[in-house]
């Protein structure tokens, strides 16, 4: 199924862009559909992979021959990172524009190529929102089969999810040398995936693995980098009692952490269910924060007593907590009326949950059923606090 997107690309580009985002999110779907006649280079292609590679000054000899303000979009550009140096001149002395799409930089980066140098914008293209499936939305599927397209609309996602992990550990990691030991890398893989939503310590899971703590720093740079999860940091505004500075790590896709850790079925009720549910609040939020066009910063607060809220937006401008249950307790509650102390200005403190109606406490909690934050969000309810 096509699906439309948030993402608001520009309708005729005027600079050029970089297009990044996770594998199979449907990057080259919307770059067809955003611009049917851009004279195209798709480096997936093998024959086309290799002729560029070997001969970077081809694509300047296949672009002259179109006028200037033909837009060229290359699939994969972290492929051919030599291509950037044509794509660089080209964009200087004939004002070319370009839409380079791929699901990491890291390998243009750790080559030290050439990246426009502030010539070309950047966006992300993420799994799928619930705004983008609208009645087709299910929390239940979404949190089994994860947010890639062709995962959530197949009838059983679990072969999918299994070939995707084993491409991504030949494609991404071997093949482009990311690692140099796969079997450790998979096992890293496998224990980051067990403490997905959680503080991350570092010294923990390199004993987990059997690997140095170097190592799994390094191993956790390469998942950043190739999009498979993103840190989320502590909030650390003027505190006032001790808080946790290490960051927390989310995995952008909560259908490869079930492959990952085993889980073979989420429902309602269980300890999976809630921090799968977490995870795809963390998963909504960072859609919205980029198609949005606020980029407001995302964080979270833990005391060292271990008192915590998930989500911190913006300057404290919202205070949310993931809860995914039918029936929230003043337990439930604690973190947001501990920040509230440390942070008494706080406009919005919310709690996520599994409840039918919303409510609000004596003491100014929102407590919304994740049906009513979703729309809120979306609609723009508390964008002037964002």
């Amino acid at each position: 199924m096509i699906y439309k997107r948030q993402l608001q690309l520009p309708e005729n580009p005027t600079k050029s862009f970089f297009l990044w985002g996770p594998r199979q999110t449907g990057k080259t779907t919307l770059l067809k559909a955003a611009y049917p006649d851009a004279l195209r280079i798709d480096l997936l292609k093998t024959d086309d992979l290799v002729r560029f590679t070997q001969r970077p000054a081809l694509l300047r000899e296949l672009v002259q021959v179109h006028p200037p303000d033909k837009l060229v979009v290359i699939d994969e550009i972290q492929k051919a990172p030599a291509l950037l140096d044509e794509i660089h001149y080209l964009i200087q002395e004939r004002g070319q524009v370009f839409v380079m799409c791929g699901s990491s930089a890291r390998k243009l980066r750790r080559g030290q190529v050439n990246l426009l140098g502030g010539r070309a914008l950047r966006h992300e293209l993420l799994g799928l929102s619930s705004v983008e499936l609208g009645e087709n939305f299910s929390l239940e599927r979404m949190l089994n089969t994860g947010p890639l397209p062709d995962h959530y609309d197949a009838d059983d996602a679990a072969p999918l999810l299994r070939a995707y992990v084993q491409d991504y550990l030949r494609e991404e990691i071997l093949e482009e040398g990311l690692a140099r030991n796969l079997p450790v890398f998979s096992d890293f893989l496998r224990t980051a995936a067990i403490g997905d939503t959680e503080v991350l310590n570092m010294t923990n899971v390199a004993r987990e693995v059997g690997v140095a703590a170097s190592t799994v720093r390094g191993h956790y740079a390469i998942l950043e980098d190739t999009l498979m999860g993103a840190f989320l940091p502590c909030f650390t505004l003027r505190p006032k009692r001790r808080t946790v500075q290490a960051p927390k790590f989310f995995f952008r896709d909560v259908g490869v952490v079930n492959l990952l850790t085993r889980r073979k079925s989420i429902e309602p009720g269980s300890q999976p269910f809630g921090k799968a549910f977490e995870n795809w609040l963390f998963h909504e939020l960072s859609a919205h924060t980029r198609y949005s066009g606020l980029h407001y910063d995302i964080c979270y607060w833990r005391l060292s007593s271990g008192i915590e809220v998930d989500f911190i937006l913006g300057q404290a401008g919202l205070a949310v907590e993931a809860k995914g249950k039918q029936r929230v307790t003043e337990t439930d509650l604690r973190g947001l009326v501990q920040f509230q102390k440390e942070y008494p200005d706080v406009p919005h403190r919310i709690l996520v949950c599994l409840e039918p109606q919303r409510r609000r406490t004596d003491d100014g909690i929102d407590i919304l059923p994740w049906q009513d934050f979703i729309r809120g969000l979306w609609q723009g309810d508390w964008n002037e606090e964002l």
